[in-house]
C-alpha cells in the first residue's frame, strides 16, 4: 500500500499511453499539485513532455504538433472548459484521463463537442489526492466543518478523494467509523454509497482478510496539533510551513536568491528521505557528519564545526561546494533557520511545559510552568496560546483550574482578542464534552525524559514524549481490542481476524507527528500495512483555522450546515 507509488504509476502510464512524440500535459488546478507532489518537472520532460498548461488558461497558443495530455477532476467546470477545447482544438490528439469516476452525460456532452474527432482516449485514473508521504495523503482542504456538521460541498469531495485512494490501492475495505463524530458516521455513508453504486469498480480479488477503512474525527484528539514538533518534516511543517512539499523561506534573514523557494520531496531528495523522521538533534549531527567528509577531501582550512552556525559560515564560504551539493546547502540553510526560531522563541522551555501539559497529571507543576513561561517576553503570541489551549484542554474540569487568571494574563501581555478568543474556541472543538475517547485519563502520568545529543552544541535535548491518540487506537484496532461500541462498523458485518491493510481517515485533518506513528507501526508490526491520510494535514496555525471556521458556525447549525453536498 503505496500512494506515492499508485499515482506515479497513473502519470506514467497517461505519458506512455500516447505514444512517441512531444506532448503537452493539460491540468487544472488540484491536478498540477497531484503530479507535482511525486514528479518532479525535470523527471517529465525526459519522458517527452516538454509543456505544461493549464485547462482555464485563456491564452494558450496552437500548437498542432503536440499531443495533449489532459489530467483533470471530474468537475463541471472542467468538463465546460474541456468542451470549448474539442470544439476549437489547439494540439493535434487529445488523451484525455480523469482523476475520479465521470457521469456517462458529461462523456456524452464531450463526445458530442468532439466534432474534429482529435479525442484518442478517455478514461479514469484515480489519482484524485495528494500523495505526501509512501503512507500519508491529503486532500489540501480547509474548512471542512460547519459546527459538528459538514460544510455542504466538502463531504462530496472528501468522499471522491477517500474512493480515489481505495480504488487506486484496490481496496474494497470493510468500513468502521466514530461513533460519537455524526460527520465520520456520515462520510462513512457516502462512501459506502459510492462502492455500492460503481461496484464493477470495486471488484477486486478477494484477500483472506479484507481491508479495512476507520474513519475518524480530528477533535477526539486537539492535543496533538497543538504541539511543537521535534522530527524533522514535522518541524519544517510547524515552523516553515510545507505546501505541496515546498518551503518558503523568502523571509530569512540574508537568504541567497535561489533558495527563496525549496523542495523538500522524499522521493528526489536522499537526505530528506534518510532524515524525514529523525529528531532534531540528529538531523544536525548528520548534516555535520556529511559536510566533515566533505572537508577532508580539503585539508588546507580545516574548520572545526561545533554548531548549526559553524555549518553555515562553512557552505557560504564554499560556492563550490554549493555547486557538488544543493542538497546540502538546501538542508544547512533549513536547519539553520529552523535553529534559529527555536532559539530566538525558545521552544526548548515552551516544549518542556507542553509536553508535561499533555503527558503527566500534575496541576501545580503545570499551573507553575505555564505561569512562569507567560511571564516571559520573548515567548511569542502563538506559543502563548497554545499554551494555555493545552492547559484548558487538560485541566478544562479540575476544581482549582486557573484558567481565567491565565486568560487576563495573555490579555495583559496584548495577545489580540482573536487569538483569547482561539482558547474557547478549542475547548468547544475538542474538549471532554465533545470526545468520544480517553483522552486525558488520570492514570496517564508518566515522566518526562531528556534524550541528550552530544556532539552537536546548541541541540541538547529534545521532548518526543508524547504519543498521538491515533498510536493508542490502532494498536487496540490491530490487537482486535478496538471496542465496537465506540467505533462501530457500518452494515452488519464485522471483521474475525487481525486486520492486515488499514487505511486511517482523519476528518479535519491528520499530522505529521501521526504520520510518524503510522510510519513507526508498520516497521514494527509485520503483517499490517497502514495509510493514513487527512482533510488536511495541518500545523498548529492551519488547525487553529479549521477550529475557528468551523466554531463560527457553531452557533448557525440551522443555516444549511447538515446539507449533503452533491457528488460531481
Amino acid at each position: 500500500m503505496n500512494v506515492t507509488l499508485a499515482v506515479k504509476q497513473y502519470v506514467s502510464k497517461m505519458i506512455e499511453s500516447s505514444g512517441p512524440g512531444m506532448k503537452v500535459l493539460l491540468m487544472d488546478r488540484d491536478t498540477t499539485s497531484i503530479v507535482s507532489v511525486v514528479y518532479t518537472q525535470s523527471e517529465i520532460l525526459q519522458k517527452e513532455v516538454y509543456l505544461f498548461e493549464r485547462i482555464d488558461s485563456q491564452n494558450r497558443d496552437n500548437m498542432k504538433h503536440l499531443k495533449a495530455i489532459c489530467f483533470l477532476r471530474p468537475t463541471k467546470e472542467n468538463v465546460e472548459h474541456l468542451i470549448q477545447e474539442l470544439r476549437r482544438p489547439k494540439y493535434s490528439v487529445y488523451f484525455i484521463y480523469f482523476s475520479n469516476v465521470i457521469s456517462k452525460s458529461e462523456i456524452k456532452a464531450l463526445a458530442e463537442a468532439d466534432e474534429q474527432e482529435v479525442v484518442a482516449e478517455i478514461q479514469e485514473f484515480y489519482g484524485d489526492f495528494i500523495a505526501v508521504n509512501p503512507h500519508l495523503f491529503s486532500l489540501n482542504l480547509q474548512g471542512v466543518a460547519r459546527g459538528r456538521s459538514w460544510e455542504s460541498s466538502m463531504l462530496s469531495r472528501c468522499t471522491q478523494g477517500l474512493t480515489s485512494v481505495l480504488l487506486a490501492l484496490k481496496k474494497c475495505p470493510m468500513i468502521r467509523y466514530q461513533l460519537s463524530s455524526d460527520m465520520s458516521k456520515r462520510l462513512a455513508e457516502s462512501v459506502k454509497q459510492i462502492i455500492t453504486k460503481e461496484y464493477e469498480l470495486f471488484d477486486f480479488r478477494k484477500t483472506e482478510v479484507p481491508p479495512l477503512l476507520l474513519i475518524l474525527d480530528r477533535s477526539d484528539d486537539s492535543i496533538t496539533p497543538l504541539l511543537n514538533q521535534w522530527t524533522y518534516q514535522a518541524m519544517v511543517h510547524e515552523l516553515l510551513g510545507l505546501n505541496n512539499n515546498r518551503i518558503d523561506l523568502s523571509r530569512v534573514p540574508g537568504i541567497s536568491k535561489d533558495l527563496k523557494e525549496v523542495v523538500l520531496s522524499a522521493e528526489n531528495d536522499e537526505f530528506y528521505a534518510n532524515n524525514l523522521y529523525l529528531n532534531f538533534g540528529e538531523i544536525g549531527t548528520n548534516i555535520k557528519n556529511l559536510m566533515e567528509d566533505f572537508q577532508k577531501k580539503k585539508p588546507k582550512d580545516q574548520q572545526k564545526l561545533e554548531s548549526i552556525t559553524d555549518m553555515k559560515a562553512f557552505v557560504d564560504n564554499y560556492p563550490q561546494f554549493k555547486k557538488m551539493s544543493g542538497t546540502v546547502s538546501k538542508h544547512v540553510t533549513v536547519v539553520g533557520e529552523l535553529s534559529r526560531l527555536v532559539s530566538e522563541r525558545q521552544l526548548m522551555e515552551v516544549s518542556e511545559a507542553e509536553q508535561e501539559l499533555a503527558c503527566q497529571n500534575d496541576h501545580s507543576n503545570a499551573m507553575q510552568s505555564v505561569r512562569r513561561l507567560l511571564q516571559n517576553p520573548r515567548l511569542s503570541e502563538l506559543d502563548a496560546v497554545r499554551l494555555v489551549m493545552l492547559y484548558a484542554l487538560r485541566y478544562e474540569r479540575h476544581s482549582s483550574s486557573i484558567l481565567p487568571a491565565l486568560m487576563e494574563e495573555l490579555s495583559r501581555r496584548g495577545v489580540s482578542e482573536r487569538h483569547r478568543r482561539m482558547v474557547q474556541c478549542v475547548v468547544e472543538y475538542g474538549g471532554k464534552r465533545v470526545r468520544g475517547s480517553d483522552l486525558i485519563t488520570p492514570t496517564d502520568a508518566v515522566a518526562i525524559t531528556k534524550q541528550f545529543f552530544k556532539g552537536l552544541k546548541g541541540v541538547e535535548n529534545v521532548y518526543t514524549q508524547h504519543q498521538p491518540l491515533l498510536h493508542d487506537t490502532l494498536d487496540q484496532l490491530i490487537k482486535g481490542r478496538l471496542k465496537d461500541s465506540q467505533f462501530p462498523y457500518l452494515g452488519a458485518s464485522s471483521l474475525r481476524d487481525r486486520p492486515q491493510d488499514i487505511i486511517v481517515f482523519m476528518i479535519g485533518g491528520a499530522m505529521y507527528e501521526e504520520a510518524l506513528t503510522v510510519y513507526n507501526l508498520n516497521r514494527s508490526t509485520p503483517g499490517v500495512r497502514i495509510v493514513l491520510g487527512g482533510s488536511n494535514i495541518h500545523n498548529t496555525k492551519s488547525f487553529l483555522e479549521e477550529v475557528m471556521s468551523s466554531s463560527s458556525h457553531l452557533t448557525d447549525r440551522a443555516q444549511g450546515g447538515g446539507r449533503h453536498g452533491s457528488r460531481r
